[in-house]
């Protein structure tokens, strides 16, 4: 069976969080969790006014930090079990929305062993483990700040051990939130780095889901849609920020509508590989995406999948002729798939100079005997990431090997 799961509810218009939020009306008592810049730039008053005029009591927790920690998701758990709400409000990026998760998910289910729920998988719909529903005690309300990583939408949450450094990526339907309110209003003081990175994070999201194993009819509609509206308004975007709001609300819902997208059809390698890259240099996940995608587009776009005989029981897209239509769909030309391909990878790089960012790994600065010195444990690692199940094309260790050098001299 197949199935395409996403929040029973998702507003998006500017303004919409006042509405949206006054159907918690009934609900005791909200715990917000967001992070210190937003609640100090009074970000934070959006929800709480609201909570306010309808008689909603809340706590709030802004300790969240980039790349959440189980040692303070323990600190917020203290408050939670002491105050015992009915609903999470996560207020921010892909941070504040992955410890909310978590935060929901330890309240609701107290035994939760992160070891079991993080196992590996090749199709979530089939998995040993798996989280019973989550809203028994409280419901989860999603509020995006940044216009990028779709944790709105999405059954992902990515929690770190603090004592052993092991990143838990978590993947279960039972997380996704009830309730999406994806508001203009939020973004419209995006710094433009921020722009950079979220924005071309998205088009990743995008283009990966597309060409995704696990791609549907119903995802594909969202892959597409949402490449469309990133390559008219991101730039624009970029260069206008809140001068130009319908930028801002178009590249919103883009982000929005690529979650949607690889909430149900899953990434690839290139996001197994900016993983890596992000954890080993510190590299942001959106930069890590831009530094890596035109390198996997290239060694996807093969006329010789090696992936069928991995994985027979499993068909296997001709992404050299999805990456086409995407072309097709961006109005690109090219006469035939190979032209198509070689397009896009053009169109993406003219993005990221427009974007401003950094044509290779090199470029962003990272030294190369250290990235050497690296290499190895990088590859094996993202081999083993979760999202390279789903990739088209399964790659050998040597093929990630060669990816990443590619990448960091900036070779397509």
């Amino acid at each position: 069976m197949l199935w395409y799961k996403v929040p029973a509810k998702i507003y998006f218009k500017r303004g919409a969080t006042d509405l949206a939020l006054r159907e918690l009306q009934g609900k005791k008592r909200a715990f917000i969790v967001t992070d210190r810049f937003l609640f100090n730039s009074g970000m934070t008053n959006v929800i709480t006014n609201v909570l306010d005029d309808i008689g909603v009591d809340y706590q709030i927790f802004f300790d969240v930090k980039p790349d959440p920690t189980l040692s303070t998701i323990n600190d917020a758990m203290m408050m939670v079990n002491a105050y015992q709400p009915d609903v999470f409000i996560a207020l921010g990026g892909g941070s504040s929305m992955d410890a909310a998760k978590i935060l929901w998910l330890m309240y609701e289910q107290p035994e939760t062993v992160f070891e079991d729920i993080a196992m590996r998988f090749m199709d979530i719909r089939k998995r040993i483990c798996m989280l019973p529903t989550l809203g028994q005690k409280a419901e989860m309300v999603c509020i995006p700040t940044t216009s990028g990583t779709g944790s709105e939408v999405t059954p992902f949450a990515i929690i770190t051990d603090d004592a052993t450094h092991v990143k838990y990526a978590i993947a279960d339907y039972a997380l996704t939130p009830n309730v999406a309110i994806v508001d203009p209003n939020l973004v419209d003081s995006m710094p433009k780095g921020l722009t950079a990175v979220s924005g071309i994070d998205a088009i990743t999201h995008a283009i990966e889901a597309y060409v995704s194993v696990m791609g549907t009819n119903f995802t594909n509609s969202n892959s597409l849609e949402a490449l469309k509206l990133l390559f008219r308004y991101l730039p624009r975007s970029y260069r206008e920020g809140k001068n130009d709001p319908i930028a801002r609300e178009k590249v919103h819902y883009a982000a929005t509508i690529a979650g949607m997208a690889f909430a149900n059809a899953f990434l690839g390698v290139c996001h197994s590989m900016a993983h890596k890259l992000g954890a080993m240099f510190g590299v942001p996940h959106g930069m890590a995406n831009a530094l890596l995608i035109n390198q996997v587009i290239k060694f996807n776009a093969t006329d010789k999948p090696a992936k069928q005989t991995a994985f027979p029981q499993y068909k296997f897209p001709n992404a050299k002729a999805k990456y086409g239509q995407i072309a097709d769909e961006l109005g690109l030309g090219g006469k035939n798939d190979d032209e198509k391909v070689q397009l896009l990878i053009d169109a993406i790089t003219e993005m990221k100079k427009e974007l401003g960012l950094p044509m290779s790994i090199k470029d962003f600065g990272i030294d190369e005997n250290e990235f050497m010195s690296k290499l190895d444990e990088m590859v094996e690692l993202a081999f083993d990431d979760q999202c390279t199940g789903a990739n088209p094309r399964y790659p050998l260790f040597e093929e990630i090997k060669q990816m990443y050098i590619d990448a960091y001299h900036g070779k397509i």
